[in-house]
């Protein structure tokens, strides 16, 4: 039996039954008993709308995780890797090309199982608790627009890696690492300006008492930026958000329409603190550190893989193995690895939720607009209010509502 296909069969039934766990005692931990913090912001029929929601996701996933497990599982032991292997050295190109082609049929492959999932969820589910505003347009221009972005950004990223490790020997990984890590610090700063606006419209936040409120905190707090503007997220969801994006001087605040909508100017210049506390308090800097180092181990690691024929025989795939088929299945033997940097990411995002959460009560002086706005985001939401630890632990970026609530007020 050969050890690789063991392990990786393994843990991919490993990682569904840990979902699975996490989606049934996550169920399970629901509270049909209103929290008083909310009592505000949701009625008892809301409150059992947001529950239902929570049951609804989560019975969807299950679906869905379970049969992609099972179509995956069956990919790999039926060898449907080697057969696009197979299809792909038809075209007759050279490594790198083969490998393209190779990698572009999966990536197909990959997109035609996540369709119907995606789908249902966006024109059925989320249409049912009336948050779907995606027409089918929209969402086949997304799917075409994302594909064009594989192609344009991810191909030649993919090729210059396969040359590197067919090319440049045992330094190949430093190389790669130092390849990406140049293309990833290039995106941050064109993203905002060339690539997310193919998606959706970006307009500066018109003149009035918003604007002006914003851009006085942020003189106050000596932060530099490139402007306040509003995202048409009404184009495809009726849920709230904010974000920052862009790098140094580039930096931009992003409101959703949906969230200027229903928030008042001081929870929506709370809201705005917050994202900036991320920046005050070395937050970004640190995840971008963090990942430099995870980049370099992952690529340090592929190397000691480029070339096994136990992991190509583990995926029936064709002898002697290749660099575009090593780089594919390393991902299978990264999983479990992937798996403990996300809940140690997790981990240390929660406390800088906190962090952020302090910095914008402290320098806004206004804790009750923060607490409000995180209220009512949970609540335009259907957020679940009670998730139960295990599922927190395993894939909450942000720390249960209530328990941010309670932080604040007990600040």
């Amino acid at each position: 039996m050969n050890f690789y296909l063991v392990f990786i069969v393994g843990i991919l039934v490993a990682h569904y039954l840990l979902d699975l766990l996490a989606d049934v005692l996550n169920v399970r931990n629901c509270s049909e008993q209103l929290p008083e913090e909310f009592r505000d912001v949701y009625d008892a029929g809301k409150y059992a709308r947001s529950q239902q929601y929570l049951k609804d996701h989560t019975r969807m996933d299950t679906v869905v995780n379970s049969a992609h497990t099972l179509i995956i599982l069956a990919f790999i032991l039926l060898g449907g890797f080697r057969l696009v292997e197979l299809a792909a050295r038809k075209a007759g190109w050279d490594m790198i090309g083969t490998g393209l082609l190779f990698g572009g049929i999966l990536m197909i492959l990959s997109q035609l199982l996540h369709l119907p999932s995606s789908i249902y969820s966006t024109f059925v589910l989320e249409a049912k608790y009336d948050f779907n505003k995606t027409t089918p347009k929209t969402f086949v221009l997304d799917i075409v627009k994302s594909l064009a972005l594989t192609v344009i950004i991810g191909a030649p990223v993919f090729a210059l890696i396969l040359w590197f490790f067919d090319a440049a020997g045992e330094w190949a990984w430093l190389w790669c690492w130092l390849a990406v890590m140049l293309i990833q610090a290039l995106l941050m700063f064109i993203a905002p300006v060339v690539i997310m606006p193919l998606f959706n419209k970006f307009e500066p936040l018109e003149d009035g008492e918003l604007k002006t409120a914003i851009e006085n905190y942020a003189r106050g707090q000596n932060f530099k930026m490139k402007g306040v503007f509003k995202m048409d997220g009404s184009k495809r969801s009726a849920k709230t958000n904010a974000f920052f994006t862009g790098f140094g001087k580039s930096r931009r605040i992003v409101l959703y329409d949906t969230l200027i909508a229903k928030h008042s100017v001081d929870e929506l210049v709370a809201i705005v603190a917050h994202e900036m506390g991320h920046y005050k308090k070395k937050h970004i800097l640190s995840a971008m550190f963090r990942k430099f180092l995870q980049t370099a181990f992952m690529f340090w690691l592929l190397s000691l893989f480029i070339g096994s024929e136990q992991l190509f025989l583990a995926f029936k795939m064709p002898l002697p193995p290749t660099v575009y088929g090593s780089l594919i299945f390393f991902g299978f033997l990264y999983t479990p690895i992937g798996i403990l940097i996300s809940i140690i990411e997790n981990a240390i995002s929660r406390k800088h939720e906190y962090a952020a959460d302090r910095y914008a009560a402290e320098t806004t002086g206004k804790a009750d607009a923060m607490i409000s706005g995180l209220k009512k985001l949970s609540a335009d939401n259907l957020s679940n209010l009670t998730p139960h630890p295990f599922m927190v632990w395993l894939s909450y970026s942000h720390p249960p509502v209530l328990e941010r609530i309670r932080a604040l007020m007990e600040a």
